[in-house]
Parts: C-alpha cells; structure tokens; sequence
C-alpha cells in the first residue's frame, strides 16, 4: 500500500489530478467565505480568507507546473480526441495561469497594504471579491477541458480542432 503511494507520488500527472482542485475548489471555499466576511464586516475573517484565497490561487502554479511535466505521457495515453483535449487544456493553461498568480498577488496586497493604510482595505477586498469571481470562471474553463481528456463520458461536443504543431503526433 504504502509503495504503490510512494510510486503515484513520482508521477507528475498523479500529482497534477491530485492537486489541481486546489486552484477551483479550494479558491470556491476562500471566495464565499470572503464574501461573507465582508457582509459581516469582520476585518480578522477578510484576512483569514484572503489568506485562504492566496494560497489556493498560488496552488495554481505546481498543478501547472506538474500538468506540463505529464504532458507527454498523457498525451501516449490518450485517444485522438483525447489528444486534441489535451493540446486545447495545455493552450488554456499556458494562456491564463498568470490570472491566478494576480489574484495570489492582489490578495497577498489586500492583507498587508491596510496595516499601513486602514481606508484601502475595503476597496482590496473588493477587488479581490471580483478578480476572484473572474479567476474562478477562467478555472473552470481550463478545467473543463482537462476533463474530457481520459473521460469520454464528459465528451458531449466534439474535440476542438487539432492544433499544427500537434499534427505530427
């Protein structure tokens, strides 16, 4: 039990399905509870959730950085549509990672600025409130085609068109 623990722990696409419903899920969990923090007006849960959200959205760079690793042994795993589904998730990674590394960025700025500026407090958490709400939509867009890579029951329209520098493989 333990070795074949060890063994999955090895493996960069392991690892990627493993973690990569930290960047959605747990971003979901950060995000309603700052919603909430903010209608009750309490500064300390605004920071414990803006620390919620900051890591959550900084968990978003090693389920990239482990998705990229598992790319090419996904990739000889998969069918054909699997394979465009695959190039289509790599294409919407490599494009938008960076709204969650902002989102880290912005909220780690809304916990720290009000110790020396009181007043930028509610315009941060705002600003994060609505950054969030985007970077969670941009999740789910990338999510929702690494889904439908392995799982052919998720395949409800067809695979996005082959990308050139893919033809070849």
């Amino acid at each position: 039990m333990i070795d074949t623990l060890l063994r999955d722990l090895r493996q960069p696409e392991y690892i990627h399905v493993l973690i990569n419903p930290l960047p959605i899920y747990g971003l979901l969990m950060g995000w309603i509870g700052l919603v909430i923090a903010v209608s009750v007006k309490s500064r300390r849960a605004q920071v414990a959730t803006l620390a919620l959200v900051f890591i959550t959205s900084a968990s978003a760079w090693p389920a990239y950085e482990f998705g990229e690793q598992a790319y090419d042994r996904v990739l000889s795993m998969a069918d054909e549509d699997g394979k465009a589904w695959l190039d289509e998730h790599k294409d919407r990674g490599e494009d938008l990672i960076w709204i969650f590394y902002a989102l880290a960025v912005l909220s780690a700025i809304a916990i720290t600025a009000p110790i020396k500026w009181p007043k930028s407090s509610t315009p941060l958490v705002i600003a994060v409130i609505f950054f969030g709400a985007v970077t969670l939509g941009i999740g789910g867009y990338i999510a929702y085609a690494g889904g439908k890579i392995r799982h052919r029951e998720f395949r409800n329209v067809p695979p996005p068109p082959k990308r050139a520098e893919h033809e070849d493989d």
